[in-house]
């Protein structure tokens, strides 16, 4: 039975989408335009993409820091090309107290002149590089239109800043970072991603280059899920970050830049959920199985007591709802928060020597013998829960992954089941600007090192320099 406070995904996705937030409690509107509230529920999944990553950059040679919240605007003019990026999303702070500032101050929307002024003030040698440092924090952009995750104008992230004596260590970095995003995306949150170069327009003010992990939601539209960027030496000549290198002379360091936010979030939802609410992978979950006792016969809190000893000696996560409520109304609710595994035990259970355990993916209820070992049974089930949850998304991203050959093909898959479209391209930017005539059709990412689909570009029909993913963005 389909929950009545959710409209249908196929119906309006817009509104499936804030239905499903609401109703999971993960996020709620603010009196804070353009801002919302992370609920407990929303936190703990980012807690537990914040724990899996932070792991991750810190097996790769990484540290945490933290780094102000105020950047002074001698500062971000010192490089450009981020001050002209950033400077409509930029908010300004000019007054501190009662009194006019003398010079004032942006609320930070990125960290790269902090960082970049810090470092110069700490290397001298390159017996003091690689700096691999990372910080967890808020970022501040004057966003026009705002949405739960998607994009709000506070929003939490993390960001990778790090030093290097060589470019080519600099580049293996970039790379480097960008396959976690890619590791942790399809192992972890069970999304298949596309990575590869953005174009010369869409990269990131100041990069040299910028890599992009883009993973396709299940109505068709595009989410930039994660970057990392490399700098070169622009930042480090315009923040004079000098080293004295192994020749004895001086030389510029070379920097890249990483980062991921809150709006991977988002893409859980997008990409997994369904018209009953939240469906959660199991590595991600904060609570994995919801233990729902029916009645309070000894006999079943015995039982309830020895799953939980069970579920404790194999490290899954779980709850016990002993609250008032009715059963049908537990089991609804550890459905809409996307409970991976709900187990369901009563008196009548146990006189027949029966256990009922529901998974959230499939919504299939199974019954059991009590006799099972129930912590190997759960886990081999989770394992089941997020390879499947991974391989259903995959299959509905190839489905809606298209080849095109002319704009004509191009409008007619976006007007109608839009997707990810492979198309080759010939570099300039005015064809870039004509793809996005069609319902705001971007570029993703360029393949590097894939195949041609043809030798033409699919909108001047000139030659073609190389394969790009095009689609509509979040």
């Amino acid at each position: 039975m389909k929950n009545k406070a959710i409209t249908s995904r196929d119906v309006d996705f817009a509104k499936w989408y804030t239905d499903v937030v609401k109703a999971a409690r993960l996020a709620n509107y603010s009196n804070v335009k353009g801002c919302i509230v992370i609920e407990p529920n929303g936190y703990a999944i980012w807690e537990n993409m914040q724990k899996i990553l932070d792991d991750m950059f810190k097996k790769t040679g990484h540290k945490n820091l933290y780094m102000p919240m105020l950047i002074p605007e001698n500062l971000m003019k010192k490089e450009s090309d981020l001050i002209e990026g950033f400077a409509p999303e930029v908010a300004w702070v000019t007054q501190g107290g009662q009194k006019e500032l003398e010079e004032r101050m942006c609320i930070r929307p990125t960290s790269e002149t902090l960082f970049s002024d810090y470092y110069s003030s700490i290397i001298s040698s390159y017996r003091d590089l690689p700096i691999k440092y990372n910080q967890w924090c808020n970022v501040l952009r004057w966003e026009k239109e705002t949405r739960p995750f998607l994009r709000s104008r506070e929003f939490l992230w993390q960001e990778g800043h790090t030093v290097h004596e060589t470019q080519t260590e600099a580049e293996e970095e970039t790379n480097r970072m960008l396959n976690v995003y890619k590791d942790f995306y399809e192992n972890y949150l069970a999304i298949p991603v596309i990575t590869g170069r953005k174009t010369e327009k869409e990269k990131f003010a100041g990069a040299e280059y910028t890599l992009t992990v883009e993973a396709l939601m299940y109505n068709g539209v595009s989410l930039q899920s994660a970057t990392s960027h490399y700098f070169g030496q622009r930042f480090s000549k315009a923040y004079d970050i000098k080293f004295l290198n192994r020749n004895n002379e001086y030389e510029y360091g070379y920097q890249t830049s990483w980062g991921t936010t809150t709006r991977m979030i988002g893409a859980l939802i997008m990409v997994h959920s369904d018209d009953n609410g939240l469906v959660l992978p199991p590595k991600i979950a904060p609570t994995q199985v919801a233990i729902i006792p029916i009645g309070n016969d000894e006999k079943v809190i015995n039982k309830v007591n020895e799953i939980k000893k069970q579920l404790d000696e194999e490290g899954i996560t779980y709850y016990v709802d002993n609250s008032e409520k009715s059963p049908g109304f537990k089991f609804a609710e550890a459905e809409v928060n996307g409970i991976p595994v709900r187990i369901e035990i009563g008196i009548r259970d146990i006189n027949d020597n029966k256990i009922t355990i529901a998974r959230r993916d499939t919504r299939e209820k199974l019954v059991e013998s009590l006799d099972i070992d129930i912590k190997s049974y759960v886990r081999n089930l989770l394992n089941e829960i997020q390879d499947n949850l991974y391989n259903s998304a995959l299959k509905r991203r190839d489905e809606l992954t298209y080849e095109c050959h002319n704009l004509e093909e191009v409008e007619q898959i976006m007007n109608t089941k839009p997707g990810f479209v492979k198309a080759m391209w010939c570099g300039d930017e005015a064809c870039e600007l004509k793809m996005k005539e069609i319902k705001g059709t971007k570029s993703r990412c360029i393949l590097d090192n894939h195949e041609h689909i043809d030798e033409k570009c699919v909108v001047c029909g000139r030659d073609a320099k190389e394969v790009v993913v095009w689609g509509i963005q979040y």
